[in-house]
């Protein structure tokens, strides 16, 4: 990172857990910032966060710096523009694909002035063939998730988009170990059938948990390939499908621990017996009072213990994150829980019972 942002430690100085490309104790965020200015955003995130930073969205610019029109930009060979009801697939790219592509160069331009001689893990975010499939709508105004043959030219346009953009991520912070993050909200409600049609009256059939699986598992290959490490993938949704995406071979899942239930947690314990990271949203993502760190991870020891997974396993295991987003957040809020997040990560670090 630049001089402004470096302190005594230094970046990606703490010891690295075993596999991942982050050193035990890390936190992180989610994903979106509040506010426009993508200096300002890149500034706070990379200062914050030692360990692992990541490219801040910033929805509140509007659309195509959303995060379905972000990844909209990234396609290749297809193209959205925006109507009343959501992103709509194009013919050609026009204005809105251009501002989408322009904001994405913006922050990246960005995170590359903060990031400079930088050398540890750096995350970075795009939509996931799912929710996208579920968000961009066909010609005719339904979603594409409702045509099968879009859902697989949607997923290998976004693997040819994504293996680009990561490439450029490279060139820009060449001492970074790029972690690719897959964002899938939608993924529990195109697996239970919940996703609904244009008329709002019917939903789509759910897809075949096969044909989710498979999907995503192409998807890990190519960032495999593409950063030499497996992806994570995020969802602040209820009902998170652990077993499905470790089968599909993420090293890490991301999620919203106040929505975590009892019965998801054999699927939990197995994941982490099978070396799958918990990116655990603990600190809220819209202003209100934090608690002491500790007791922001107390839920998480106690899960800890309850499963009978070995103390010293929890911090080499756990990325404390917010429980999603911070958009919604006001700038100093924003920045307070990413600080927040780091001070409980070096908690459980310090004392994992």
């Amino acid at each position: 990172m630049s001089d402004k942002t470096n302190n005594e430690q230094g970046p990606g100085s703490r010891p690295q857990a075993a596999g991942k490309s982050w050193g035990a104790g890390a936190a992180t965020g989610v994903g979106s910032m509040p506010g426009g200015d993508a200096r300002e955003a890149a500034k706070t995130v990379t200062g914050s966060l030692e360990t692992l930073p990541y490219l801040p969205e910033l929805p509140a610019r509007g659309p195509g710096a959303d995060m379905i029109g972000r990844t909209t930009g990234l396609l290749v060979d297809v193209y959205a523009h925006v109507e009343p009801s959501g992103w709509r697939i194009s013919d050609r790219p026009g204005r809105d694909t251009k501002r989408a592509r322009s904001w994405l160069g913006e922050d990246l331009d960005a995170l590359e002035e903060y990031t400079q001689g930088y050398e540890g893990a750096l995350k970075v975010s795009a939509v996931g063939p799912w929710t996208l499939a579920a968000a961009l709508e066909l010609r005719g105004g339904e979603a594409a998730l409702g045509d099968a043959g879009a859902c697989r030219d949607l997923a290998a346009s976004l693997a040819e988009g994504l293996r680009g953009h990561l490439a450029d991520v490279r060139r820009r912070v060449p001492g970074a170990r790029i972690v690719l993050q897959l964002d899938e909200p939608s993924l529990t409600a195109v697996l239970t059938g919940r996703v609904r049609t244009a008329s709002g009256y019917r939903t789509y059939r759910a897809v075949d948990r096969a044909v989710v699986e498979g999907a995503l598992r192409d998807l890990v290959t190519m960032a495999r390939e593409a950063t030499g490490q497996a992806p994570v993938v995020h969802t602040c949704a209820p009902g998170v499908p652990f077993a499905l995406l470790r089968r599909a071979g993420f090293q890490g899942i991301s999620f919203d621990f106040s929505l975590f239930t009892e019965r998801e947690e054999e699927a939990v314990g197995e994941a982490v017996e099978a070396g799958t990271a918990l990116f655990m949203g603990v600190v809220p993502g819209t202003d209100g009072p934090l608690s002491d760190p500790a007791g922001s991870v107390m839920g998480v020891r106690t899960l800890w213990r309850r499963l009978g997974l070995a103390p010293g396993t929890l911090a080499e295991s756990v990325v404390v994150t917010p429980s999603c987003g911070l958009a919604g957040a006001s700038p100093a809020y924003a920045r307070a829980a990413l600080a927040h997040c780091v001070r409980a990560a070096k908690s459980l670090a310090d004392n994992p019972e």
